[in-house]
């Protein structure tokens, strides 16, 4: 086949917006009631509704659970997670327009179980012993900011807001039971922690009425994380801990904290939402674990008694959220050519079943870039990581003597990191002739806690330093055109965005995604969870005021020179819209090219199907006008200021 000869990013692509979200949903929360599988979808194309969805393994059949008006999401910590848990076929979740507690017997409709109380609920557990929910209780009665969080037990029956077991810090997850119902163990942290910095692990004997007694702290401190505690079907209470460097699995034998297979890699990842697992017990023995390394994810088994660790071969190189039930695992896998799916597997010898894909797309092989995993040089004679992907379409080739244009993203978090899965919000890009390059930079999950750790008192200096680096390194290498280099991120990659934009001269425009420009507004306004975060990041508010100022891009935005796009939801409560609207305000007095595109019902990331196709369209429409290239298809102009 002859290649059309076209300039890169107006090539004729694939993929279009409708295809982002139409037929898509993002899989999360799965957990087994006996046999029967259940999982939450977020669809889009239902305004971001997030259904419970059940699989009868029987009859092979995949029915919705919420009706619809009932939307399965809790705002605990704003992020959210687990937000339900189901016993003997009944359902009791968090309806998110009014965060009270529904039960749905099964064939029944949702009934209201605790009051209407501005209260929220998360990672929830059915304790069968004493007939009764254990969640974490986030109360907001007296203040937002300061909403206090508790572990509280509560009445399937029905129950105002509970009765509190467990008190006395700021944060609580993770609440979970023996085998035998007799203990309960539980992770506590304080301001100014964040659960990947220090966590405390709790055990607490249960007396007959279900209280704890002989509450005891086993491990933990202010700079050591522990993640997922689990009882293990023979009742040893196991858990994850970064002491080593390395989240490790350890099990608690005898009063100590005994490894279970030390390696340097991560079992884990930071848990911005509650109910995050990477492992689970397959067998008494045996446990199943999702493991990073190298920037791949793994899926290993462990065998107790052998003392090893077997990579289990699947065609898949993303695995997340294992839960586990009678030799049965469940977890969400994909790979570089195909998305995300729901998936089971029944242990050894057998072939990985999928139960729902999250996206029925079909593309030409030719037309996925596969990206390359590369370690680059960044300042202080330290190295960084990234995935880039090459431009890639089957029917175009760039006009001899061009290279392509560079995205830069900047993820959020910013513990977070790239996926190695296919996002066809990637292939986008690079069928329309883009190299887009996923930056992990300083900061990032998945390379051990020094890595997490470099952005320590340094928040808008790794990561700027790490994300231009890895520009400049590309363009070096002779892979992109230096002089068409463009940044985009969300939430703390927004920030990150905006401070390469006003520190850096490298990019010729940006895209902030409900991105943070002033960093002392907000620490003053976000919300108790991420209230302090920054104190660890860039310094105690407001002793470090001046530092706060410094870092802002909103302070230094006369030297920003390159045009900007900012995208906001208007009901954002982690990062609020007069972060975009102040930036937007001083570029236009600058005279800088600059647009803004607000969704008014949308949040601190946007779930809403015309909502995502807008804001994507209009993001190449900006690069269309500020990089020169034509579009091969009609999109709606946006309005740029200040553009001439």
């Amino acid at each position: 086949m002859v290649l059309a000869v076209k300039p890169y990013g107006s090539w004729s692509s694939p993929v279009s917006t409708e295809m982002l979200t139409q037929n898509t949903v993002t899989f999360d929360q799965p957990q087994f009631d006996g046999d029967t599988l259940y999982w939450i979808e977020t669809r889009p194309h239902e305004q971001g509704r997030n259904v419970i969805v059940r699989f009868n393994p029987l009859t092979q059949e995949i029915q919705d659970m919420t009706p619809p008006g009932f939307n399965a999401r809790t705002r605990a910590h704003e992020y959210g997670g687990r937000a339900y848990v189901v016993h003997d076929g009944d359902i009791f979740f968090c309806n998110f327009q009014d965060q009270r507690l529904y039960r749905q017997i099964q064939g029944g409709k949702p009934e209201p179980i605790t009051s209407d109380l501005p209260i929220r609920y998360a990672d929830m557990i059915f304790d069968t012993h004493h007939h009764r929910i254990i969640a974490v209780r986030e109360d907001h009665r007296i203040s937002d900011i300061q909403a206090t969080t508790t572990i509280v037990s509560i009445n399937p029956e029905g129950d105002e807001c509970g009765t509190v077991l467990v008190s006395g810090h700021d944060f609580y997850s993770d609440p979970r039971l023996s085998p035998d119902g007799q203990q309960l163990t539980w992770l506590a942290w304080n301001h100014p922690q964040m659960p990947w910095d220090g966590t405390e692990l709790w055990l607490a004997d249960l007396n007959h009425e279900g209280y704890p007694t002989n509450s005891q702290r086993l491990k933990g401190s202010s700079t050591e994380s522990i993640l997922q505690p689990l009882f293990s079907p023979a009742g040893v209470l196991t858990f994850l801990s970064d002491e080593s460097g390395w989240w490790n699995l350890y099990q608690w034998v005898d009063g100590t904290a005994q490894a279970i297979y030390p390696m340097a890699a991560e079992f884990g990842t930071p848990p911005w939402v509650f109910g995050m697992t990477t492992y689970g017990y397959l067998t008494p023995d045996q446990i199943v674990a999702v493991y990073m390394e190298n920037g791949s994810r793994h899926l290993g088994l462990i065998d107790l008694k052998k003392h090893t660790l077997t990579e289990i071969k699947t065609p898949y190189t993303y695995f997340a959220l294992p839960v586990t039930h009678h030799h049965h695992v469940a977890m969400i896998a994909g790979s570089w050519q195909e998305p995300a799916a729901l998936v089971t597997w029944q242990g050894e010898h057998t072939e990985i079943q999928v139960i729902k894909r999250s996206q029925n797309v079909v593309m030409n092989p030719e037309d996925i870039s596969v990206p390359s995993f590369i370690t680059f040089p960044t300042a202080h004679n330290q190295e960084a990581y990234m995935h880039l992907y090459p431009p890639k379409n089957h029917a175009f080739t760039g006009v001899p003597g061009e290279k392509p244009p560079l995205m830069v993203i900047s993820h959020g978090g910013p513990t977070s990191s790239g996926t190695p899965l296919f996002h066809l919000a990637i292939q986008y890009w690079t069928t329309r002739g883009f190299a887009v390059a996923d930056v992990d930079y300083g900061g990032s999950s998945g390379y051990g806690r020094a890595y997490r750790r470099r952005l320590e008192g340094q928040w808008g200096v790794v990561d700027v330093e790490d994300c231009t680096n890895a520009a400049l390194y590309l363009a070096q290498q002779g892979l992109v055109d230096q002089n068409r280099m463009v940044i985009r991120g969300g939430s703390a990659g927004g920030f990150t965005t905006l401070a390469c934009l006003a520190f850096r001269n490298v990019f010729r425009a940006g895209a902030s995604y409900f991105g943070v420009s002033d960093l002392g507004a907000l620490a003053r306004e976000t919300h108790k969870f991420e209230s302090r975060y920054m104190d660890s990041m860039v310094g105690p508010w407001p002793e470090a005021e001046a530092l706060y100022r410094k870092r802002s891009p909103l302070f230094h935005a006369d030297q920003i020179k390159a045009p900007v796009i900012f995208f906001q939801g208007l009901d954002d409560k982690i990062v609020l819209p007069n972060q975009a609207e102040m930036m937007v305000e001083k570029l236009k007095e600058n005279h800088i090219p600059v647009a803004y595109i607000a969704f008014p019902e949308e949040g601190h990331g946007f779930r809403q199907a015309q909502n995502i196709k807008r804001a994507t369209e209009a993001e190449l429409y900006f690069y269309s006008r500020v990089l020169g290239f034509s579009l091969a298809e009609a999109i709606d102009p946006v309005p740029i200021e200040n553009l001439a």
